[in-house]
């Protein structure tokens, strides 16, 4: 008994006939879809173009939009200079409660953590008393900062 260590198999490579009008039909119909696959990606290109126009419109409503709320920032700086230095140390001292708060939050996740992780109603109770104070503290924090920050050179007028 002998035994062929190549089992009979099909073979992977075959002859293609590449001559010149062997398939006229098929090569008609290869035209007509490499014309359809043109129009579609000149469509999709014309579709990007306009994605990317109106991405620009917007970029450029942003960007005015910041432009106005700095300038009238600047004016309010400007017709306010006493006001606007005490936001600046209101705003320091503010920032230094806010990281004593957060000091005290981290504490007490910290010594509760498994009465924290374990019940909802600890964790309810939690963020019921530290998470008001904590999103007033910042927003008041955010407007005094903005109120106080020093104007972008860009924006202001040269004056003497």
């Amino acid at each position: 008994m002998t035994h062929d260590p190549t089992p009979s198999r099909p073979s992977m490579y075959s002859q293609i006939d590449v001559s010149h009008g062997a398939y006229p039909r098929a090569a008609a119909a290869s035209r007509a879809d490499c014309n359809d696959q043109t129009q579609l990606l000149r469509e999709l290109v014309a579709a990007q173009d306009r994605q990317n126009e109106l991405l620009e419109e917007l970029i450029g409503q942003l960007h005015a939009n910041q432009r106005q709320r700095a300038t009238e920032l600047g004016q309010w700086k400007q017709a306010n200079p006493h006001l606007a230095r005490r936001c600046r140390r209101a705003a320091e001292a503010l920032g230094k409660v806010q990281t004593e708060f957060l000091d005290g939050i981290t504490q007490e996740i910290s010594s509760n953590f498994d009465t924290l992780i374990e019940g909802e109603f600890m964790l309810n109770e939690f963020i019921d008393r530290y998470g008001p104070r904590l999103a007033h503290l910042n927003g008041l924090l955010q407007v005094l900062s903005q109120l106080s920050s020093t104007p972008n050179p860009a924006n202001t007028p040269n004056t003497p």
